[in-house]
């Protein structure tokens, strides 16, 4: 085997490195290899530079392509020029190249809004990740979706301790029922309609318009039983079981609500009617009910709480449906007079669709169905229901409509759909029973967000009811399921009054037996007169306010 021979190492008396005069070389010793002097006070640079590409040199055969940085040299540039600079920079690209096109990992520049956007989505994402590990982990006994647990929600109406629960059912066995009914007929149509004002449909922020108050008309919300129309039906037994299209909403949707409610349901003789108490939340509008991010304040004099929010939708609701249609004095007429009205009485654009439908071989339902407008489009008549979504504070819904609304209508939609999903669907319940051929949606908010008395219309969109339900995955199908298993349930039932109540708490509703008397004697606190209510503030104490808010907001995010 051969040895290796080490050699002498010469000592450098005078400094570091090799002495000034070269040692005799080993036989294996490389040839040309140079060595750069330096002393104590020099900073040791690389002594190889492994980030070089040098697959990319044209001339591979040259020391260039090596990762070591020093390189052989002529004698005679040795002696003018004996150090080399290294440079450790990437090769240059062609200019005519794009510069994406070879990083293929990463993404095109967003726009600042668009990565907002997708930093929401992510965190949406994330949050419900968390709540699906929370459900399933069982430690949270509510199985629905968990919404700002830290709100407490009343109920709707005072349990009495005379009451008698007879049966509580919980909203995840509502999911699974289907039931499938003919198209139904029209038995009569009461009231007069005005036309559509097509303007409106042009309407965007950049041009909005101020909304309009109409103290002159008057608007009803009459309960089933109080109906003179039904009364008559109910005499000349049409039917067995009799509502109206608020009431069927609110159970047809009742998987999405998180507000209590309340129908009364009255059994008298073979037949059934759900009635709703005066001043019930039925004839309210809930705003950011199914919302999870923001609870709203809980006092019920502040202009956003629940309560006061709900109120200003109805007068918006009311207003807007009377404002978008054309008031030149031509009405279309049906075959009798508005029921409520009296004589000389002027009364807002509706008219009611009495319809029934088939349940089974011995059970029909009347349902009073309501439309606010009519047009006419290729020589035919469509009816038309007119709501409006309302804006109060885009710092609660994280969203600004007179900057999202042109650019980001999508957007917007999304959001109040997540924060709506029941309203939104009572709507198309509604528009799909009275067998409306479109429904108009507004967009309607605040001039100033301390401002809950004037507001302005930013946009009008369309739509058809069956395809909006199926876009919000509202099953036609499972919504007469309930009704149908609701309407069963009660007839099993002797005669007498019952109410069914929303849990405040929990997704369940329960059915109490009530004394005949019940409900007859309450209380009901209506809003006092617009000139008796709180004006609102001046610029400079909303803008303090707003300040206020806007830190209570942020607080309840982190």
């Amino acid at each position: 085997m051969t040895e290796f021979e080490v050699g002498a190492v010469p000592f450098n008396a005078g400094g570091w490195g090799p002495p000034e005069t070269p040692s005799q070389l080993l036989p294996n010793h490389p040839p040309n290899v140079p060595f750069l002097p330096f002393n104590r006070s020099e900073k040791l640079g690389r002594i190889a530079d492994w980030t070089r590409n040098y697959n990319n040199n044209k001339n591979r055969n040259t020391a260039h392509g090596s990762v070591f940085d020093s390189i052989p040299v002529d004698d005679d540039d040795a002696a003018t020029n004996p150090f080399h600079e290294v440079i450790g920079k990437a090769p240059s690209r062609p200019k005519f190249v794009p510069r994406w096109r070879f990083q293929h990992q990463r993404q095109l520049p967003q726009r600042r809004d668009e990565e907002v956007e997708a930093k929401k989505r992510e965190q949406e994402k994330e949050r419900a990740r968390r709540d699906r590990l929370y459900n399933r982990s069982g430690n949270n006994n509510n199985h629905n979706n968990s919404r700002r647990e830290s709100v407490v929600f009343k109920s709707s109406v005072d349990i009495q301790p005379e009451w008698n629960m007879l049966d509580q059912i919980p909203f995840s066995s509502f999911s699974k029922l289907s039931f499938s009914v003919q198209e139904p007929e029209d038995l009569l149509i009461c009231g007069a309609l005005e036309s559509y004002d097509r303007s409106y449909d042009r309407i965007n922020p950049k041009n909005e318009k101020r909304l309009e108050r109409f103290k002159n008309r008057n608007f009803f919300k009459v309960t089933t039983t109080d109906d003179p129309v039904i009364r008559r039906l109910a005499n000349e037994d049409k039917a067995t079981v009799f509502a109206t299209d608020s009431i069927l909403s609110t159970l047809m949707c009742a998987p999405r609500s998180v507000y209590s409610w309340d129908i009364v349901v009255q059994r008298v003789g073979n037949k059934l009617f759900f009635d709703k108490r005066d001043g019930s939340q039925l004839d309210l509008l809930s705003v950011n009910e199914t919302c999870q991010e923001v609870a709203l304040p809980e006092a019920k004099e502040d202009i956003n709480s629940a309560y006061s929010l709900s109120v200003e939708a109805a007068y918006i609701n009311q207003n807007f449906s009377q404002q978008v249609l054309v008031r030149n004095g031509s009405k279309v007429e049906f075959e009798e007079p508005n029921p409520f009205a009296g004589e000389g009485e002027e009364v807002a654009s509706a008219a009611y669709r009495y319809r029934r439908w088939k349940l089974d071989d011995n059970m029909f339902l009347v349902a009073r169905c309501e439309v606010q407008s009519a047009v006419e489009s290729n020589g035919q008549q469509s009816f038309m229901t007119l709501n409006a979504l309302n804006e109060f504070d885009p710092k609660y819904s994280g969203i600004d409509w007179r900057k999202k609304l042109e650019t980001q209508r999508g957007a917007v939609l999304a959001t109040e759909l997540k924060n709506n999903a029941n309203k939104l669907a009572k709507w198309t319940a509604q528009a799909l029973l009275a067998s409306a051929d479109m429904m108009k949606l507004g967009y309607v908010s605040r001039v100033h967000p301390r401002d809950h008395f004037n507001h302005s219309i930013l946009s009008m969109v369309g739509y058809k009811p069956k395809e909006f339900a199926t876009q919000i995955n509202l099953n036609t199908n499972n919504m007469w399921g309930i009704v149908k298993s609701i309407v069963d349930l009660c007839m099993k039932l002797k005669e007498g009054k019952y109410v069914l109540v929303k849990d405040p708490s929990k997704p369940q509703v329960r059915i109490y037996e009530v004394p005949a008397d019940a409900f007859e004697n309450d209380y009901v606190e209506e809003p006092l007169p617009e000139d008796e209510q709180v004006q609102p503030p001046t610029e400079e104490e909303a803008l303090a306010v707003a300040n206020d808010v806007e830190d209570i907001v942020e607080e309840a995010v982190v």
